[in-house]
């Protein structure tokens, strides 16, 4: 066992100018008109790439803002902060997300990928941050604010994922009365039932769950729509209904021409692999295990199946018994246990695997063979109908127009010994008992607003609507609320914004600070002074995403990322071992690790406009006026439209628009 740090990125020096480049463009001409100006810098808002790339539509740069100290907590009638900084932070971050520290610990986090700071040196660890305020809101047990007034509405919920969660907690905050209905015997779909307990605590998991349920949300478990109570009963029951059963049926091994291939009894899917896992039902699998997959599901397969080993002497009956789910007890007596050789098949090349890097490296690490290239073509059985081995061949795979394209590579095929075959290539929606919502390609078809085609007050998100993340189903949970919100309400559904997220909202910053804002009478002209108006500033998080380019990289100086704590098992030190295997960050690395978040597309009070004006045109607000969102402003009788505050501004918030 070993514990490591990732390879620190190479030193980047950011330069506005290359070397040796000279030329220079002169703007005069495009700046004076005469004696006026062409352009004056406005304060504009917009939408940082972390929240454009973030599923669930997090608030990202709000809450680091918030871990770095630049928004502060209000404060009460004492002058003091009404609460910390931690639960400031959680409670912006969970506007969006119910289950932060779940998503800190599995989301592949799609944000970093589009963070802006990637262009300096290396992302912000958006992840880690979210982890670290998760866990501390379940340390600190801290609760959601249930709505006083109730509005008498009823929705049913079937499904108690993430998407189900999601959509019962933004509807509980609007006072509508959840009832979930879910055909297990525990809330949390896949993050419970489909991810190794390694991955996702179960305290954990289970503490963001009651947290929702506090707010009211009623439960009732082992009931399956559709068998245990009718869609008619649901209609008649409830006002609206929300569809987030999700796709936890496994799909069978992709073998042409062999439609027996996968009645061997030693062939099972990935999902009744993980369930069984997870139920505790499965404590061992054979000496000898292949997986058919490639991504996220096929890794974590790969890897329980290295941590359990095998048992030196077995009935065939115990290992697929036990993942089927046909076993009525444990087998945790079982205690002669082996490593078990587990091979990793995909049909596509290693550096190609749907999976994410990290967990390829780690089940490498743990001794998990991994054959890249490979497509699955037959099962050799034996006498007694069990599989022995899954005959492969390679193959060339890509994907042509959204589609899979494998090309056979004549010749090549070869058997691998097998005592356990899990097929985890991908997974599908059971429509047992609601069939009439099958669009006929094995999914819901639902509008933008996520309500289901032809069927007024039925909504649907998750993988239903399209198998994906975690937080993407959270992310279609939240959209759903504000449908079904509407719905409820008589109103017609409304048109969802280009940029669909959670955003900062400077009246918050006001209404916080006890300020009141007026209302603008007559013409608009003239009112840089009023108080009726935020003098020159534009939100334009609605429909704009700030790139890189637009920011000032030189302001940022090489900062390395601090990295979570990592815990590498290799081939002897993963059997038996289920212990989680990433550490939050310090309190201290949370708040240095929000500091490098470049806050694009907002103030962070950098002064550099302020310092750089040649005119002393941009000036500071009054302080009792100050707030994060409004820190800076101009006098457009000094300004001579320069472009200097826009050159030097680091995020981007100032742009020269004003005069065109």
């Amino acid at each position: 066992m070993s514990a490591t740090t990732e390879t620190q990125p190479e030193k980047l020096n950011f330069r506005r100018y290359t070397e040796g480049e000279t030329g220079f463009k002169r703007r005069q001409q495009q700046i004076f008109q005469a004696s006026h100006s062409y352009k004056c810098p406005t304060y504009v808002q917009s939408t940082p790439p972390c929240q454009g790339s973030c599923p669930a539509g997090e608030d990202i740069r709000g809450y680091l803002n918030i871990v770095r100290g630049i928004e502060k907590p209000p404060l009460g009638a004492d002058g003091k902060p009404v609460m910390s900084w931690q639960e400031y932070a959680w409670r912006r971050l969970t506007e969006a997300n119910p289950l932060p520290s779940v998503m800190g610990r599995v989301c592949p986090a799609p944000c970093e990928s589009g963070c802006n700071r990637n262009e300096v040196e290396d992302h912000v660890g958006i992840n880690s941050v979210e982890h670290y305020l998760g866990d501390w809101a379940i340390q600190h047990g801290l609760k959601f604010t249930a709505p006083q007034v109730k509005t008498g509405k009823k929705v049913a919920v079937v499904g108690g994922g993430p998407a189900g969660l999601s959509v019962a907690y933004q509807l509980a905050l609007k006072g509508h009365s959840i009832t979930i209905f879910d055909e297990h015997e525990f809330l949390g779909g896949m993050m419970r039932y489909g991810i190794p307990g390694y991955r996702t605590p179960r305290e954990t998991l289970d503490a963001e769950i009651q947290r929702i349920l506090d707010l009211g949300v009623a439960v009732r478990l082992k009931t399956r729509i559709g068998t245990d109570v009718t869609l008619e009963e649901l209609r008649s029951g409830f006002d609206a209904i929300f569809l987030g059963l999700g796709a936890q049926a496994g799909r069978a091994l992709p073998i042409e021409g062999d439609a027996a291939a996968n009645a061997a009894p030693n062939i099972v899917t990935a999902t009744a692999f993980l369930k069984a896992f997870n139920d505790g039902r499965l404590q061992h699998v054979g000496k000898r295990v292949v997986v058919v997959g490639g991504g996220d599901t096929s890794i974590d397969v790969a890897t329980v199946a290295r941590r359990l080993g095998h048992i030196q002497k077995t009935n065939p009956s115990d290992i697929e018994g036990a993942i089927a789910g046909r076993l009525a007890q444990d087998v945790a007596d079982v205690s002669l246990r082996q490593g078990a050789e587990v091979t990793l098949t995909s049909v596509f090349t290693v550096d190609k695997m749907m999976a994410s890097k990290p967990e390829i490296d780690h089940a490498e690490a743990e001794g998990i063979a991994l054959m890249g290239g490979w497509m699955p073509i037959g099962v050799v059985k034996g006498a007694d109908g069990r599989a022995t081995a899954l005959r492969v061949m390679q193959c060339e795979a890509k994907m042509i127009s959204g589609r899979l394209d494998i090309k056979r590579i004549e010749g090549t095929e070869k058997d691998l010994p097998a005592d356990l075959i899990v097929s985890a290539i991908g997974q599908a929606v059971d429509f047992t008992g609601i069939e009439e919502f099958n669009s006929g390609k094995g999914t819901v078809a639902a509008d933008k607003n996520y309500q289901v085609n032809g069927k007024p007050g039925v909504f649907a998100g998750g993988d239903v609507i399209r198998p994906h993340l975690l937080t993407t189903a959270v992310g279609h949970g939240a959209i759903a609320a504000d449908g079904i919100d509407r719905f409820l309400g008589n109103l017609e559904a409304q048109r969802r914004p280009k940029i669909d997220v959670h955003s900062f909202d400077l009246m918050r910053k006001y209404h916080e600070k006890n300020i009141q804002l007026g209302t603008v009478e007559g013409a608009l002209r003239g009112t840089d002074q009023s108080k009726a108006v935020v003098h020159n500033y534009e939100n334009r998080s609605d429909r704009y995403v700030i790139p890189h380019d637009q920011l000032f990289l030189g302001h940022f100086l090489y900062t390395p990322r601090n990295r979570r704590h990592i815990t590498h098992l290799n081939k002897d030190s993963a059997l038996g071992n289920f212990a989680e295997r990433i550490d939050p960050l310090t309190e201290a690395q949370v708040i240095a690790e929000a500091k490098r978040c470049m806050s694009c597309g907002q103030c962070f009070e950098c002064d550099s406009c302020v310092m750089y004006c040649p005119q002393t045109a941009v000036y500071k607000v009054k302080k009792t006026e100050s707030m994060t969102g409004r820190y800076v402003a101009t006098d457009y009788d000094k300004c001579i439209g320069c472009h200097i505050c826009a050159d030097v501004c680091p995020t981007g918030y100032i742009q020269m628009g004003l005069g065109e």
